[in-house]
């Protein structure tokens, strides 16, 4: 055993340093600085359509997007009784990499000019969107996974993530600026199948009854604020100030509010307990803003915000009741974080809601907007109900890639 625990420490540190050693090589080579005040250099495709560069704007935003990857998902793995501050160390050791690393591979695709890929706030905020979704992924096989695979799930989930991301938003024209399809769908079927590639049942049996009951909740308290402030942050920060921004995070709050009344509708009706724990409105949390990521800068309208909200918010606790154990007993699928009941189902649903908000946008109704939100259908390139079909055909498009992409992965 101490033998098998060297080896297992070298290769970490080991896949590391070269890991580190290749990134540096590569950003000397090919990463620059971003002009100030370049706005060519943004794509408008990309998840950083923004149209006035000023520091003052976008480095809030990337703080806030950034604490929210770090605290906010952080926070949200350290629930389990063995694995909880192990967990927080290896989500920090993702995000160090997979920011490096999704600067570089979005960078190519994106942010390359003349041989040279330019960084800035928008660039990062991008590559914060892609460490969102891997971890997402990481969620559905904590426990099982150590340092080293870890690594190259990040690795491998990264470049395909980004690969989701450019047929989606650039070449299809797909509006997703908070992620519904290219974060939280994709990051949760992608960890789903990676979960099922290493299911080991007599482990995975043993680790779940260890892991069970013995959840601290103040680690759950502190996650759920830091979503509470800073996923309004996270849902607007790729569209445009001062127009779609606020659309996005008035929806998002809307959605927030109902998804937790919803909690406490129905979880005292499915459980026994007699107190509702944090947990639970973590999740309820989680599945509002996954629901509301594409349709956050449309024309929810308020009070179809809360609708979509409090929908989302009986997805988890009904997932957990009813689907997960199907889950487990027929697929063979061990999600230890849940993601599927607070990220992909979700996730899903929020595309819906997404294309049929689409079939219904107008020019009368949009203004000035919809050459925002959709500048196809504003520049006469397409109808709504075009843009609604490509918002449609996203979805299975991006199953496919997180299934396949998690299969050759696992």
């Amino acid at each position: 055993m101490p033998e098998h625990t060297t080896a297992s420490r070298l290769r970490l540190s080991g896949l590391c340093f070269l890991l580190q050693i290749l990134t540096i090589i590569l950003f000397a080579v090919f990463v620059r600085y971003s002009p100030e005040g370049s706005p060519s250099l943004c794509s408008q495709q990309l998840n950083c359509s923004w149209k006035n560069q000023d520091s003052g704007f976008q480095h809030p935003r990337f703080r806030d997007v950034h604490l929210q990857a770090l605290l906010g998902f952080g926070l949200l793995v350290a629930f389990l009784s063995r694995y909880g501050l192990g967990s927080t160390a290896i989500s920090i050791l993702i995000v160090a990499f997979a920011i490096q690393w999704a600067v570089l591979i979005q960078g190519f695709l994106y942010f390359f000019l003349n041989g040279k890929i330019y960084v800035g706030a928008q660039s990062m905020v991008s590559a914060d969107f892609c460490t969102a979704a891997i971890l997402i992924s990481t969620g559905a096989v904590l426990g099982r996974g150590n340092p080293v695979q870890m690594l190259l799930l990040t690795l491998l989930g990264v470049t395909l993530f980004t690969l989701n991301e450019y047929i989606l938003l650039s070449l299809m024209g797909v509006s997703d600026s908070g992620g519904s399809l290219t974060v939280h769908t994709f990051g949760a079927y992608f960890g789903l199948m990676v979960s099922r590639i290493l299911h080991q049942p007599h482990t995975d049996k043993r680790k779940e009854q260890q892991d069970t009951g013995h959840q601290p909740d103040v680690f759950a308290v502190v996650g759920t604020i830091y979503l509470w402030i800073f996923w309004p942050s996270f849902t607007s920060a790729t569209t445009v100030r001062h127009n779609t921004e606020p659309w996005a995070v008035l929806n998002t709050y809307f959605s927030l509010a109902a998804s937790t009344l919803a909690t406490f509708v129905l979880s005292p009706v499915l459980y026994e307990e007699s107190t509702l724990r944090m947990v639970q409105i973590q999740d309820a949390t989680l599945a509002s803003v996954a629901m509301m990521g594409m349709a956050g800068e449309m024309l929810v309208t308020p009070f179809g915000a809360l609708i979509a909200g409090f929908l989302a918010g009986l997805i988890p606790p009904l997932g957990f009741r009813f689907l997960t154990p199907v889950l487990r007993s027929r697929l063979k699928t061990q999600d230890t974080c849940g993601v599927h009941n607070v990220h992909g189902l979700p996730g899903i649903l929020g595309a819906l809601l997404g294309t049929l908000l689409t079939a219904l946008a107008t020019a009368d109704a949009y203004g000035g907007r919809l050459e925002l939100v959709f500048p196809l259908v504003a520049q006469g390139s397409r109808t709504a109900t075009d843009q609604a079909l490509c918002q449609l055909c996203a979805l299975p498009i991006t199953l496919l890639l997180a299934t396949l992409g998690g299969f050759l992965t696992g």
